[in-house]
C-alpha cells in the first residue's frame, strides 16, 4: 500500500519507528485480548439466541455494532420483554462513552475523508487502552489497528460459536443468564473510586429498583442512566474527565 495512502487511512506505513520489544509486547498482549474477546463473544452469543435472536441477528448486532457491553445491554431489554426503543437506548447510552476516545485516538491516526468512519467503528476500550500505552506514534497506530482486527475477528467468532451452541443448550442451565449483569458489574467497579461516583450508583440503583414493579422493562436502566447524565453534568469537585482507559477492564 503507498504510504501516502496508509496514512490517510490511518494505518502504520512505516513501522521502522517500532522497536522488537514494542512489537513483542503487544503481540503478547493480543494473546489474552483474543482469547477474552472469544469467551465473552460466545457468551453473548449464547445469551443472544436465549432473549430471542436469532444466529443471523446475533452476527449482525456483533459486526455492526461490535461493542459489547451495548450488545449485552440490548438482548437484556429484549430478553426481559421490553420494547425495541428501550433496548436501543439502553445500547445508546453505554456505548456514548467510546465518544470521548475519539479525541486521543484522531490525535494518534489522524484518519481522513471516508476512513474517519472506518476508524470511528474500532474506537472501543480496548483498541484506546493499547494504544495509550504505547509511547510513540507508529507503536500507537500499529497497537490500535492489531488490536482491532484481533478482536473484531474474536468476537464475532465468538459470538457465531456461542449462538450454535445456544440453540442446542439452555444457557440459564449453565448460569449465562447472570453474564449481562456480571458485565455491568466489571464495568462499573474500576469508577467507584470517589464518594460521589459511590453516592452516584446507590442512587442510580434505587431508582431503578422503585421502578422495576411499576414500569416497563427497560425503563428503570433508562431511567438510571438519565440519573447519572444529570448527575455528570453537576459541577463536582472530584469529578475526573473520561480519558484513555489506564487498562484494559471493560468489554470491546
Amino acid at each position: 500500500m503507498p504510504r501516502s495512502l496508509a496514512l490517510a487511512r490511518g494505518y502504520p506505513a512505516d513501522m521502522d519507528g517500532v522497536t522488537t520489544t514494542q512489537r513483542r509486547q503487544i503481540t503478547r498482549a493480543l494473546g489474552g485480548i483474543a482469547v477474552y474477546a472469544l469467551a465473552f463473544g460466545m457468551t453473548f452469543g449464547a445469551v443472544s439466541v436465549a432473549s430471542g435472536l436469532t444466529l443471523a441477528q446475533s452476527l449482525v448486532l456483533s459486526v455492526v455494532m461490535f461493542t459489547g457491553a451495548s450488545q449485552f445491554a440490548f438482548v437484556g431489554v429484549i430478553g426481559a420483554g421490553g420494547l425495541p426503543v428501550a433496548a436501543i437506548s439502553a445500547a445508546l447510552l453505554l456505548g456514548a462513552r467510546n465518544a470521548f476516545y475519539g479525541v486521543p485516538v484522531s490525535a494518534a491516526l489522524r484518519p481522513q475523508g471516508r476512513s474517519r468512519l472506518w476508524t470511528a467503528h474500532f474506537v472501543i476500550d480496548e483498541t484506546t487502552a493499547m494504544l495509550g500505552a504505547q509511547q510513540d506514534t507508529p507503536a500507537k497506530r500499529l497497537a490500535f489497528w492489531a488490536t482491532g482486527i484481533v478482536l473484531f475477528v474474536a468476537w464475532v467468532a465468538g459470538t457465531a460459536a456461542g449462538a450454535i451452541a445456544g440453540e442446542v443448550i439452555d444457557p440459564d442451565a449453565l448460569g449465562l443468564d447472570a453474564a449481562a449483569p456480571a458485565v455491568f458489574l466489571a464495568l462499573l467497579w474500576p469508577h467507584l473510586r470517589t464518594l460521589r461516583a459511590s453516592a452516584l450508583a446507590g442512587a442510580s440503583v434505587l431508582v431503578a429498583v422503585a421502578l422495576i414493579p411499576i414500569a416497563a422493562p427497560g425503563v428503570p436502566v433508562l431511567a438510571a442512566a438519565l440519573l447519572a447524565v444529570a448527575a455528570g453534568l453537576l459541577p463536582g469537585r472530584d469529578r475526573t474527565h473520561p480519558e484513555v482507559p489506564s487498562d484494559v477492564d471493560g468489554l470491546p
